[in-house]
């Protein structure tokens, strides 16, 4: 069944290329809902990106309340970030009436100031994406600075990377930029008065990502996002990956092998090698192996059968007699024809 994913996968990330977010998303609920437990493509990384892109933001905070309880889905970065931006859009809507509207601007700044004191590696390089610079004091404030990428863990920064480059674009909206801006410097506020939370946060940076599972990675390379493909660890990327099945499970079964063929000599003709090697199951060896009684009796009778059609056709060419043409007594002929 992981050819039927990996169609459904590609199909949709085709859809999304082409500017259909709406029915990309569709089809990324179809491959949850395959597998939801095991998630072999961890589409959870991207479901969240389609739908800000499909302006499904209902859909987006109704599903990371519904799932977040047994799933911890604000562990993921792409949902921490994700979800507040959600509830600002839905924040921004005219028809929604004014306690709907600050409703979900309070989740939107708890939301995100919980993100960025969790996932603080996120803020500098999103914002560079977003060609937009950092005023002085979040600038030269270390808790954003360089060592938040420098330490946190590789699979963790193989999640951050992928969510920026992916998603990078929705950020680039001035309003949003005007909402992030004051929710940052509360943050640094909160870092300066040693709020607990952020001594917590780091401690889970530190312990909860030391190791990606399979999943993560097969993900960042069929998504081709560049920022998280150069963030894969070597022994993913010293691998060879086939495009029909990249990262395969490890307990996986091969259903299609070719016979091995080996160079030894064998002591058939090069006819009887040639009418063999049009058979199926050919093998230089003669027998596949001897594993199985069976076989070999099948292999014995292919041989005697391939024996008695070339003596067959000795005894043909043999008995073959080439005769003279009939003479003509008058080769001059009347010119008429036969």
């Amino acid at each position: 069944h992981r050819s039927f994913f990996l169609a459904l996968f590609k199909h949709l990330m085709l859809l999304e290329k082409r500017g259909c977010p709406r029915t990309a998303l569709e089809f990324c609920k179809l491959i949850l809902s395959l597998d939801p437990e095991n998630d072999p493509l961890c589409v959870l990384l991207l479901i969240d990106f389609l739908s800000l892109r499909a302006r499904e933001y209902t859909f987006l905070t109704r599903m990371f309340q519904e799932v977040e309880s047994h799933r911890n889905l604000s562990q993921l970065p792409n949902f921490a970030f994700s979800v507040p931006l959600a509830y600002f859009f839905l924040s921004q809507q005219e028809e929604r009436s004014e306690l709907e509207q600050s409703q979900a601007q309070e989740k939107a700044a708890r939301l995100i100031q919980l993100a960025l004191i969790m996932f603080p590696s996120v803020l500098m390089p999103l914002l560079d994406h977003c060609s937009v610079q950092p005023d002085a004091r979040v600038a030269s404030h270390s808790f954003f600075g360089l060592n938040a990428q420098i330490s946190q863990p590789p699979a963790l920064n193989q999640l951050t990377s992928l969510y920026v480059g992916r998603t990078h674009s929705l950020w680039k909206d001035p309003a949003v930029m005007a909402w992030l801006e004051p929710n940052v410097h509360e943050v640094l506020r909160m870092v300066d008065a040693r709020d607990p939370l952020v001594e917590e946060s780091e401690h889970k940076r530190k312990t909860l990502y030391q190791s990606a599972p399979r999943n993560i990675y097969r993900h960042i390379i069929l998504s081709e996002v560049k920022e998280a493909m150069a963030a894969l660890p070597l022994e993913v990327t010293s691998q060879p990956v086939m495009g029909y099945d990249p990262l395969p499970p490890l307990d996986s079964i091969v259903s299609y092998t070719r016979p091995e063929r080996t160079n030894r000599p064998s002591n058939e003709s090069t006819l009887s090698l040639f009418f063999r090697s049009l058979l199926p199951n050919f093998n230089l060896q003669g027998d596949i192996r001897h594993e199985r009684d069976e076989e070999a009796g099948a292999g014995q009778d292919l041989n005697q059968g391939v024996n008695r059609l070339m003596a067959a056709m000795r005894d043909m060419l043999a008995n073959i007699q080439f005769q003279e043409p009939p003479r003509d007594d008058n080769p001059e002929g009347d010119g008429d024809w036969d």
